[in-house]
């Protein structure tokens, strides 16, 4: 392969096996010129070639890939914390208790079927449950969460309009009367069915039964106003789709607890029949 020189004083360049007597344009003699040395050139030298943005583009997506990847796992933990927290502090604002310890106030179950508590679940287990409360309703696990007041809160889950809808129902130890709700979705109008997630709207479902006479009825959101003050409430102007999939929610999800709910109401009856008495004698004597 000849070799390549090059003029200093005008950069031409010569082909050989030594450099010329004398430049042909400048003049100059064979000690003016320098060889060029060649450098070899990889495939991926040319940075405009096909195989060089092929690589160029393999090799980013795996580093960007990499990084997603670590950032996800080290900020697992605190995602799951605060979701965890999150559903800790919605229990407690529906029993109006945001001030609690909820590890303090607050004990977890899972009831099945027939409302007996399921042995040995432990809270982790519990959460992860309110995550796919569908799934947890569907194989018969029904998570339930105790105040140690008496009172209890039911996770409901359902669909509005756009999407899911889910919240959380307190109930008062006479395990009829609303004592809170939290409601939230996850796409409804704004304005419209996305007002289940005020406050204004969540406040009138308190002090609302969910028994007539012994039978479950549930509590349901009326097109056009409530009539009957024990069991309704006002439903949403223009979220008519909203406050049925809302009341579907209520009604599917609570039914799910009323083997609970009517034993905890007969001890409550007993309980309250024997202090009735006890204050009797006491006025007797």
């Amino acid at each position: 392969m000849a070799k390549k020189f090059k003029c200093n004083v005008c950069g031409y360049i010569h082909e050989g096996d030594a450099a010329p007597a004398k430049c042909p344009v400048c003049g100059v003699p064979a000690s003016e010129f320098t060889e060029v040395k060649s450098e070899k050139k990889g495939f991926l030298s040319d940075t405009n070639s096909n195989a060089y943005i092929v690589v160029y583009s393999t090799v980013m997506v795996i580093v960007v890939a990499t990084l997603l990847a670590l950032a996800s796992l080290s900020l697992h933990d605190r995602q799951y914390n605060n979701q965890l927290n999150e559903k800790k502090q919605a229990i407690l604002t529906s029993l109006s208790a945001s001030d609690k310890n909820y590890d303090e106030f607050i004990s977890a179950q899972v009831l099945d079927a027939e409302g007996k508590a399921i042995e040995g679940v432990k809270d982790a287990e519990i959460f992860e449950l309110l995550s796919k409360l569908p799934d947890a309703f569907e194989a018969g696990k029904f998570p339930v969460f105790k105040a140690q007041d008496g009172r209890v809160v039911i996770p409901v889950t359902g669909t509005g309009l756009w999407g899911p809808v889910w919240g959380y129902v307190a109930l008062e130890s006479d395990m009829n009367t609303i004592a809170g709700i939290v409601l939230d979705h996850q796409g409804e109008t704004p304005g419209l069915g996305a007002e289940i997630a005020t406050p204004k709207v969540q406040a009138t479902f308190v002090g609302k039964k969910i028994f007539d006479n012994g039978q479950f009825v549930s509590v349901k959101m009326m097109k056009g106003g409530a009539t009957n003050p024990e069991h309704e409430v006002d439903a949403i102007t223009g979220g008519t789709k909203t406050s049925d999939g809302v009341n579907n929610m209520l009604s599917n999800s609570l039914r799910n607890y009323l083997p609970m709910l009517q034993a905890k109401a007969e001890v409550a009856v007993e309980q309250n029949a024997e202090l009735s008495n006890e204050e009797n004698v006491k006025d007797n004597e």
